[in-house]
């Protein structure tokens, strides 16, 4: 009986401090709301519910700093993802502008190149492919014969000779580079008018060669290597490239020159089809008359 009773007080104590608390916890509650008075007074008082209002005034300002910073984070997450997605933006059209600008550089050449040379027709076209195997002979181009564009006709920079349109099919065309062993362009040198033939080198794919060129003709390092007109494809004096080197052939009756091209192969993006040329041809090598007093002239 005894052991019951002390449990059954033990509980009431419980309770009753339990009441007590909650009681506290509602006057300070409702006290600092403004709706409730109390008639009790003194510094006992204050004294016993000083503890509460502290506890009730710091879970008051937690809760609210704490959703402050949950707020702040919230909004600082979605700034950084606004700004993220202007930075890409921006990315992209800084690269897009860096594109204009160079393909407007390349077009401002050709422009400049087709006022300079009144001479000719042209038509503007972009390089749209390459052969990974034959990429320093053939390019493929986006104009055919419905822009005008036909084979055996001249391809340039503004820099200087690409080569000629070896195919051309309605909206598209194939070009031989003249970086190609097979091609063939007739040349002389700009200085001394030394007259050769440029081809394709086996041996250095970007650099052509100036071969059959008499080994006591004036060819020197540095000279300006051009067309000469001769063969029907290319018109006089285009730009072909500078001499890099000049050797001996095995024979020894001739000599090659190794030429640094004028033209960029490895970034050949925007080219000009010579489609009309109002230029002359040039004349043939005249044979020599025949001496006055010859035999010839003395048959009746």
């Amino acid at each position: 009986m005894s052991k019951i009773k002390r449990d059954h007080e033990s509980g009431r104590t419980i309770w009753i401090l339990v009441g007590v608390a909650v009681t506290i916890f509602c006057v300070v509650f409702f006290a600092a709301r403004g709706r409730f008075g109390t008639p009790i007074s003194g510094k006992a008082v204050i004294t016993v519910l000083a503890p509460f209002e502290r506890a009730a005034s710091w879970f008051g300002d937690g809760v609210e700093g704490g959703l402050t910073n949950v707020g702040d984070i919230m909004t600082v997450h979605e700034q950084n993802k606004q700004l993220k997605e202007e930075i890409e933006q921006l990315r992209v059209q800084n690269v897009k502008a860096e594109e204009y600008a160079a393909e407007n550089k390349r077009l401002r050449e050709l422009l400049g190149y087709k006022n300079l040379a009144t001479q000719f027709d042209f038509v503007v076209a972009r390089v749209i492919g390459r052969e990974p195997t034959t990429w320093t002979r053939m390019i493929v181009i986006d104009r055919g014969t419905e822009h005008g564009v036909n084979k055996n006709m001249p391809v340039v920079t503004a820099r200087g000779l690409v080569g000629v349109v070896s195919e051309a099919g309605p909206i598209s065309s194939k070009v031989e580079l003249i970086l190609d062993p097979r091609a063939a362009a007739g040349a002389l040198v700009q200085r001394s008018r030394v007259a050769g033939i440029v081809k394709g080198n086996l041996g250095d794919a970007l650099s052509p060669r100036m071969v059959d060129i008499p080994r006591n003709e004036d060819v020197a390092e540095g000279d300006t290597i051009v067309t000469s007109g001769f063969g029907g494809i290319y018109p006089k004096g285009i730009m072909i490239g500078t001499v890099r080197e000049v050797k001996n052939d095995a024979g020894g009756l001739l000599q090659c020159a190794i030429l640094e091209p004028a033209v960029d192969f490895q970034r050949l993006e925007d080219v000009s089809v010579i489609v009309a040329s109002r230029e002359a041809p040039p004349e043939p090598i005249a044979k020599p008359k025949a001496a006055t007093g010859t035999e010839a002239e003395k048959k009746p």
